[in-house]
């Protein structure tokens, strides 16, 4: 903690609730209102209200996970392009490589606001006991399971160690003991739902937004391929609805975070030309992608799911499942059948899709040998699923130039711890070259 401040680290971590400033305070997540505090996680209405909030903490205003994650995955894979340079922090970001330090409160935001999110997810977890009714006591551990997951698979993505459980001097785990973790979390969900339906008294508070089976099923699916489980992956993936829809709803209070920190202001970020591909990688004409994704001005303005305040942000599109299915089919060489579920995404129209993300091309007419298909696969990625925080994770996974490399096509591979967790916890690990 800076000692000139003179404030207690709690006031920070509450103010994280209401405010994009950077916080100062450590994994210690102490509530400066711990009765208050104990008494909602002692009762059914409590832990509901309390489960309600977790959407919240993941979604709002510029310092949500969310919105750091989209932003900085877009602006290391030029994804994005910073409209104002006189956004030294968003410059930082897109400069990338040494541009980028644990002083970054862009950063800072994701790495507290991830850890915040899953301290809130383990008192959840922690105080299931106190709901009598099994189905509902079900879902809310489910609901946190899930949003846990979230906050595991995001730090690992952006940090090569994390914490998987917060408190004081957090102790730190490899990222692929964090992805399994993460993993775990998904799977535990799915049995705890089992086949019985959510109840009513679980969806009048929560919302029915986010189908959680399929929705832990996608993210279990997304974390398995990360850490190379391919054929689990695969199974995880094909046990998803691509009819479900699993979204974060907004509104004119609670705005979708993009559209209101960036795009409405053009004075931040912006959508990148060709979503920000190489020539070699750029989208065919016709890709009906391109426009849902991005508007046709030079430079481009970005649309999608990032239109308005009260426009809807996926959790996972169905096209993410079809192409994981293609990227484990090709790389145990099953070509045929890779490019069996590729053309599934190629060929989609707008209408065939539950989001409306379609790309109506023809089918692949490449060449048929695994890494033509695995870079097909790739670049369907790329488009399919823009702005989704994913691209850094992928570009890394496909092997595609890295910092330093000539063609750089992100400018990072991981990111520096921040300043305000090294400060206080000495088991912070060394930051990464780059």
């Amino acid at each position: 903690m800076n000692n000139f401040l003179h404030i207690p680290k709690t006031f920070f971590c509450s103010l994280l609730v209401i405010s994009v400033l950077i916080p100062s305070c450590k994994l210690d997540y102490a509530n400066p209102n711990a009765a208050t505090e104990d008494a909602v996680l002692n009762s059914t209405s409590g832990l509901l209200a309390f489960s309600n909030g977790l959407r919240r903490r993941y979604t709002i205003g510029g310092a949500s996970p969310l919105y750091t994650v989209i932003t900085t995955s877009g602006l290391a894979t030029n994804e994005l392009r910073v409209v104002n340079a006189g956004n030294a922090d968003i410059a930082a970001l897109a400069n990338g490589r040494d541009n980028v330090n644990g002083l970054n409160p862009v950063i800072i935001n994701m790495w507290q606001n991830l850890n915040l999110l899953n301290a809130d997810c383990d008192r959840i977890i922690a105080n299931i006991r106190n709901i009598p009714d099994r189905a509902t006591a079900a879902a809310v551990q489910a609901h946190a399971h899930l949003y846990k997951a979230l906050a595991l698979g995001w730090m690992a993505t952006f940090w090569e160690q994390a914490p998987i459980t917060t408190g004081k001097n957090a102790t730190f785990s490899n990222r692929n003991a964090v992805l399994e973790a993460a993993v775990k979390l998904c799977e535990e969900g799915v049995a705890l739902l089992g086949n019985n339906p959510i109840p009513a008294a679980f969806t009048n508070v929560v919302g029915n937004d986010i189908d959680l089976p399929n929705a832990l099923n996608a993210l279990a699916a997304r974390y398995n391929l990360m850490l190379g489980r391919l054929q689990q992956a695969f199974d995880a993936a094909g046990r998803v609805s691509l009819t479900s829809r699993s979204r974060f709803v907004f509104d004119n209070v609670s705005q979708n975070p993009i559209f209101r920190t960036s795009f409405v202001t053009n004075n931040v970020h912006e959508a990148q030309t060709n979503l920000g591909l190489p020539v070699a990688l750029a989208p065919e004409p016709n890709d009906q992608r391109v426009p849902f994704y991005i508007t046709s001005a030079v430079p481009p303005r970005g649309r999608g799911f990032f239109l308005a305040d009260d426009t809807p942000i996926p959790l996972y599109l169905p096209g993410e499942m079809i192409l994981i299915r293609a990227e484990v089919l090709a790389r145990q060489n099953r070509l045929q059948e890779a490019v069996t579920e590729l053309n599934r995404v190629r060929t989609k129209t707008p209408s065939q899709d539950v989001f409306g993300v379609g790309a109506g091309l023809p089918p692949y007419s490449g060449p048929m040998t695994q890494a033509d298909i695995l870079t097909e696969i790739y670049r369907n990625r790329c488009i399919e699923l823009y702005l989704t925080g994913l691209r850094l994770e992928d570009n890394r996974r496909f092997g595609r130039p890295g910092p330093n490399a000539p063609n750089a096509e992100r400018n990072r591979n991981f990111y520096p711890y921040p300043f305000t967790e090294r400060d206080n916890n000495p088991n912070t690990p060394p930051d990464p070259a780059n």
